[in-house]
Order: C-alpha cells, then structure tokens, then sequence
C-alpha cells in the first residue's frame, strides 16, 4: 500500500533543499526567538524590581522580591505557556495551523508591550498588572511551540526534516542572546546617562527613578521580532498534510504546493477519499488505538520534555543566583540598582555565546547524521555527568581561584542540553504522530515540559536556599543548599536518559510511515 502514498506528500518528502525552506525556518524561527526573549529576559530584571519596589529603610541589603512575588514574576509567564500549549495545539488540529498561527503572534506583541507598560499607584498593583500580562503572553508564547514544529516538519523533505525543525527552535538560542545584549546596551548606557553610587554607600541613591524605565524597556523591546515577521506567517499557506490528510481537500493542497515547489501536482481526490473512510485513519487522541499505536511514544515525548525542563529552567531563570553565591556577581550592596542589572546580563550573555548558541547549532548540524535518539541519550548523559561534577566538589568550586573552572562545567552542562534534549524533545513530537493529532500531541509534549520549568523554576527558589535559616534570602525558608540542589538536578537528568528509550527514531523516515497514515498495515512500529 505504500504505493498508495499521495503524491503531493511525497514531493514534500523528496524536495531538493529550496529556498522556501529558509523562509518557513526564518518565520517560525523568529516566533521562537521571541518566545526565548521574553520567557527569559525577566530574569535579567528581578533584582532590579526587588530595588525599586521593596526597598526597606536601614536594611543593609538591597530590596529583593518576596518569596511569593518573585515566584509569581518569573513564573506566571511558564503557566499562560502550559495552557496555550495545550489549548493551541488542540485548535491547530481543528481550525488548521496557518489559520491559528497568526493570533499567538498578535497575542505576543500585544501583551511584550503590556508587560512594560504595567502600572500602579502601589508595588502590589506594579507586581499584579506585570503578572497579568505576563501571563497572556506566556498563553500566545505557548501556541507558538506546537503550530512552528508542526509547520515546520509538514513543510520538511524527510531528508533535513530534523535540521530544519531544530533550527527553528535554535533561534531561541539567539532570542537568549539577545536578551542579554540588550540590557547590557540599555543599563550601560543609563548608567553612563544617570551616574550613581553604591547601595553601602547611598541605599536610597544608589537606585535612581529613571531605573524604572530600564526593566520595562527590556521587556517592551520584546514585541519588535514578532510584529516584523506578522506579514509574512500570513502569507504562508497552510501546510498540505493538514489541507490533505486532516480537512480533505485535495484541489486545495495540491494548488498550494505546486507553488510552492514550482511543480505540477495531481490533486487525486479520489485517494483521499479512500483513506478518508479507511477506519485506520480515524482513531482519537483517546481511542485504544491510539494507546497501542502512539501510547509509549506520547509517553516518552512527555516525561523526557518534562524531566529536561525540571533542570534546564532551574539552571537558566535563576543563573544569577548560582553566579552570585561563588562570588562571579559582586555583593548586590558594592552594586548600584543599574550597575547589577549590567553584570547579570553580562554573565548571562557570555553563557549564551560560549555554550548555549553553539550547543543549539551543533544539533542542527548532526541530527539527521546521529539521530534523534543518540543526540537526546548522549545530551542527558553528559547533563547528569557535569551535573555530579559541580556538586560534589561544591566547595572547591566556590573558592576565589576555581570559579571560572565552575563557569567552564556550568556551561558545559547548557552546551549538551541543547546539543541533546532540549533540542530533540522539541523535534520528535512533531514527527511521530499522526497528522490529525501531530499538533495537539506536540502541545501536550510540550505543557508537560512547562510543567517540568514550573517545578524547576519555583522549587528551585526553596532548595537553593541556605541550609542554615540565618543566611537564607529575606523571606525564604531554609532550604537544602546549591550542593544539594545541583545533586537533585544530576538524578533528574539521569531519569530522563532513561525514559528515552520510550522515543522512537525519525531520521530519514517521512511523517507518514511514523504515524502509520497512508501506509497501509505494515508500517509504524518502532
């Protein structure tokens, strides 16, 4: 039956590398780029709201975010990308990706610019409105992870299918970067503009008014990348698996695609609706048949996605924490408000060039060589190794003499997770599954990853904490240590390497023999 594979599929299967290939991987890239700065770039910014909103008269500390308020903060944004994962991927399959492409898009840009604007007479009401709109950002952030890898794999020949995916999702790498870039840039510039002095010599000086503009700057800048790209994702015609396999409509596909390769293609309305009353190709999302089919798969794209987004969320949101406690950041008290903002950029824009960019590239350069399953295995491996190498020698690490040697290991551990499974989880579950329910399997692939950031991202700002109550940051309980934290993050890395092999291989394998549509009876096993 394979002969029965329609052709407009299979000139996307064995399409030449064409130029709009780089089109569809820049307009969804650009989505992606986005979404990295934003979900991140707050990070770059929490101290500075601590300064300016819970400043405390006498403290010999700066004002820091509550407990409470800075979980809010960083991760309201996580939540509204849980739910328009799930929500996203459910209508992409539905109404059709193209169509719902363009509204997370609008939801973006709006709610970038929101962020900055939040407003209030109060840190509460400041804190509530920034929360707010933090949170209906994250929801279009989150329709963006399943509609681009969907678009992008039903756009892909099944030769550089993996490639062109995971250079989508490599453009975080650079949204990361950016963000960095940026706030160096903006706090360099206030500061040169608004000279102030430390916070032990001047607490009340030290954070001048004008540094409210600097954090709602960064956040704001957020929204140019995606409104730029606006025209172009409508232009896009929607993807001729979905036009043909889901919606059958085979004049429509076969018109569509015929521009886009610049072939003619028959549009055989008589075989689509051959596999439309072929009962194989009707099973739901919560059918027993798909339970046999695609169960384990759904079950490895999930728990490998969620697992990785436990460590790697934990490392990145609240890398200038790890940077302060082995003395990489100064004493936030020798620091004016901007001065702090400019180092933790500065740290984590070098983090970023020296390991997360290049680990991102270095997926897109082997992965349909290696494949998925041995990038992903070997990403883990090297996480959890690295992991273990910081945390038991915690102590030598936080010496004066070892600290690049810390910073060296540290962006090691981000190079291979992004050379490994932040890439891979990304790729695969827009490949195995069928194309009815390719989308919304990637969103629930994906929620389950944002709910492994959420646990990240919160129960990192209690584990970290000091052991002793003493020396835990304003607010917080005593916690098991960074030591300890780090150790945490090594098992969970190991668990992850291991419930890969719930994933099946891709590579060089089109959409259709993966999900077992329009292949007949002897296709899709692992």
């Amino acid at each position: 039956m394979a002969g029965e594979k329609l052709q407009v599929l299979d000139a996307l299967d064995v399409a030449k590398t064409q130029w709009y290939h780089f089109t569809a991987i820049i307009i969804a890239g650009m989505g992606f780029f986005t979404d990295a700065y934003d979900l991140f770039c707050i990070s770059l910014v929490t101290k500075l709201l601590g300064r300016i909103y819970y400043h405390v008269d006498g403290s010999p500390k700066p004002g820091t975010l509550p407990p409470s308020v800075s979980a809010a903060v960083n991760g309201v944004a996580l939540c509204g990308t849980l739910t328009g994962q799930l929500f996203f991927g459910w209508l992409g399959d539905k109404l059709g990706r193209k169509r719902v492409y363009g509204l997370t898009l609008i939801l973006m840009v709006v709610c970038s610019v929101a962020s900055g604007l939040s407003f209030g007479s109060s840190a509460k009401s400041v804190m509530a409105t920034l929360c707010f709109f933090r949170f209906w950002l994250g929801f279009g952030i989150g329709g963006d992870y399943p509609l681009s890898a969907t678009i992008m794999s039903e756009y892909a020949n099944k030769k550089t299918r993996g490639a062109f995916i995971a250079a989508v999702f490599a453009m975080q790498g650079f949204g990361i970067l950016a963000g960095g870039i940026f706030a160096i840039i903006i706090s360099s510039a206030f500061q040169a503009r608004f000279p102030a002095p430390s916070y032990e010599l001047d607490p009340i000086g030290s954070t001048v008014p004008e540094a409210d503009y600097v954090w709602r700057i960064v956040l704001m800048v957020g929204a140019l990348p995606a409104a730029l790209t606006y025209y172009w994702r409508m232009k896009m015609p929607e993807t001729a698996r979905f036009t043909a396999l889901v919606a059958k409509n085979a004049e429509q596909a076969a018109s569509d695609m015929s521009k886009v390769l610049q072939v003619d293609i028959e549009a055989e309305t008589q075989k689509i609706q051959k596999l439309a009353q072929d009962k194989k190709n009707s099973f739901g999302l919560f059918s027993t048949e798909f339970v046999k089919r695609h169960g384990l798969h759904l079950i490895g794209t999930t728990s490998t996605w969620l697992l990785l987004d436990i460590a790697f969320y934990s490392q990145n949101l609240f890398q200038k924490d790890i940077f302060s406690a082995i003395g990489w950041i100064p004493a936030a008290k020798t620091l004016n408000a901007i001065e702090e903002v400019f180092r933790i950029a500065r740290a984590q824009t070098l983090i970023a060039l020296c390991s997360t960019v290049p680990g991102y590239w270095f997926t897109v350069a082997l992965i349909d060589r290696m494949g998925r399953f041995a990038i992903q295995l070997m990403g883990f491996f090297f996480m959890t190794v690295f992991m273990f190498a910081l945390a038991f020698p915690y102590e030598h690490w936080t010496h004066k003499e070892n600290r690049i040697g810390f910073v060296a290991i540290y962006s090691l551990t981000f190079f291979f997770a992004n050379f490994g499974p932040n890439a891979t989880t990304f790729v695969v579950p827009a490949e195995i599954f069928p194309a009815r329910l390719r989308s919304t399997c990637h969103g629930i692939s994906a929620a389950s990853g944002k709910l492994g950031a959420i646990v990240g991202a919160f129960g990192f700002l209690y584990l970290a904490q000091n052991k002793d109550p003493a020396k835990t940051e304003a607010g917080y309980p005593a916690g098991i240590g960074v030591r300890n934290s780090l150790i945490v993050l090594g098992v969970i890395n190991l668990l992850g390497m291991l419930f890969t092999f719930l994933v099946p291989e891709s590579k060089g394998k089109s959409l259709e023999e993966m999900s077992g549509e329009n292949q007949g009876d002897h296709s899709q096993e692992n």
